[in-house]
């Protein structure tokens, strides 16, 4: 039986993909085994979000070839899509395949003997304009759930649309049969996942003279789904956060009370030089419905330091802003220039320093932010959804609101919903918690 190794960089779409891939790879009779064993293939599927996801695809490759020299290494993904010569350039790499080939994976393996030189197999972006679902298998405590692809922004700093096309979209039938089959594997939590997943927009009405389906129309049937506990908004943009969208997640059993929201920067001025489709106005507008409606709901941010021309007035304002607004914790992403994106061609750079020093500031801050948060709910009873690791004796979960909860290992909890009481902080970040004997089957998440 051959053997195929998996790794995966960037964003929760990435994971459902690579988890899809393996799948096929496991009904034509390979072994999956961890990326750090020797295997007859590799497979890395790779992000093109920053410079750095860049930098790790080639060490990823390197260390490949240390545990197995001789072995098939396929790299596919955004960066795949983006810069096929560069990868195939890259020493030990077989196989490069692009957007709309990597789910042909297996026709490309003829067999599995090295190439002098890497294949390319890689289409024009603007025929990557189909939707193949995916799901991600193996944690049996969360999936995620891939009903979006694409994006149509065209944001200034991103190279998403060049390395994944446009926006489409699964049906919401397809998109429930795939929810109900991942049911039926005693998985608990659904995590939905796109590139712009608020645009979801399957128009069938053009073909069949149906009613075209929303994203709040997937919602709404998802909700339905028998045997998922939980279903949880993996991103949104906030002009696509409609108000129909909070208010029914406030009502709903299934829909957790969590958002992520990408920001990107507070300062009006800079929001119109990247080019993002609303103002911070806008932002939080949608933050003050969602806390109105849901006070204990959790609410992440993305925000981009150091963008060109982001002065030092910029950056505060972009910190006061956030330092006011009642959010839970930043994601920060250093700004790093991107091959064939207009914000590259724009004057007043950064220096890297003083975008180092921002990231920095705005991370101390997402610290203080989440302590807060979790101070709020100590003392409270919640449910958690217990994962299965052993860290020292104890294991992790997370609450419905996204707290990360502590307690002593207990091999029954594993994938299972309790009710807990959150109790102090712990050194490391979470919440250490006590859970109370009885299982919870049929919970009130809001």
């Amino acid at each position: 039986m051959k053997r195929v190794a998996f790794h995966t960089l960037g964003c929760k779409l990435n994971f459902s993909e690579t988890s899809t891939i393996a799948r096929l790879f496991d009904e034509q009779g390979y072994q999956k085994v961890d990326f750090k064993e020797p295997a007859d293939v590799y497979v890395i599927n790779t992000c093109s979000v920053t410079a750095n996801a860049d930098k790790e695809c080639k060490q990823i490759v390197k260390a490949a070839q240390l545990i197995a020299p001789e072995a098939y290494i396929v790299v596919v993904g955004c960066y795949a899509q983006l810069k096929p010569e560069e990868i195939a350039n890259i020493q030990g790499v077989d196989l490069v395949l692009g957007a709309s080939e990597k789910f042909k994976l297996l026709n490309y393996l003829n067999d599995l003997t090295k190439k002098s030189k890497a294949e390319i197999y890689s289409c024009e972006i603007e025929e990557a304009n189909f939707f193949v679902d995916a799901y991600s298998l193996g944690d049996r405590t969360r999936v995620f759930l891939k009903v979006q692809d694409g994006c149509d922004y065209n944001c200034s700093f991103c190279t998403i649309p060049l390395a994944r096309g446009g926006s489409r979209s699964d049906t919401i039938e397809n998109a429930f049969k795939n929810a109900e089959k991942i049911a039926k594997k005693d998985v608990k939590e659904i995590v939905l996942t796109g590139v712009n997943l608020g645009d979801f927009w399957n128009d069938e009405s053009k073909i069949n003279n149906t009613k075209a389906e929303s994203f709040f129309n997937l919602i709404e049937k998802l909700d339905m789904v028998e045997g998922i506990e939980r279903f949880r908004i993996s991103s949104i943009e906030p002009n696509l956060l409609k108000n129909e969208i909070i208010d029914f997640v406030a009502q709903s059993k299934k829909f957790v009370p969590h958002f992520h929201i990408p920001l990107q920067s507070g300062s009006n001025k800079i929001l119109k030089a990247m080019r993002r489709r609303y103002l911070r106005e806008l932002y939080s507008d949608r933050v003050d419905r969602i806390k109105k409606l849901m006070p204990q709901c959790c609410i992440g941010v993305d925000v981009i330091v150091g963008f060109p021309g982001e002065s030092e007035d910029d950056f505060i304002e972009t910190y006061n802003f956030l330092n006011k607004l009642d959010v839970s914790y930043l994601h920060v992403f250093t700004y790093s220039e991107r091959d064939n994106t207009d914000a590259k061609k724009l004057k007043d750079t950064v220096p890297i320093p003083i975008r180092k020093k921002r990231n920095k500031m705005l991370r101390i801050l997402s610290a203080k932010k989440l302590r807060h948060f979790y101070e709020q709910h100590l003392g409270e009873t919640r449910i958690v959804l217990f994962e299965g690791d052993n860290k020292g004796g104890f294991m992790h979960g997370f609450t419905d609101n996204y707290i990360k909860v502590k307690t002593p290992f207990n091999s029954l909890l594993i994938n299972q919903l309790r009710q807990v009481s959150l109790k102090e902080l712990d050194p490391d970040g979470s919440v250490l918690a006590e859970y109370l004997p009885d299982l919870i089957s049929d919970v009130v998440l809001n």
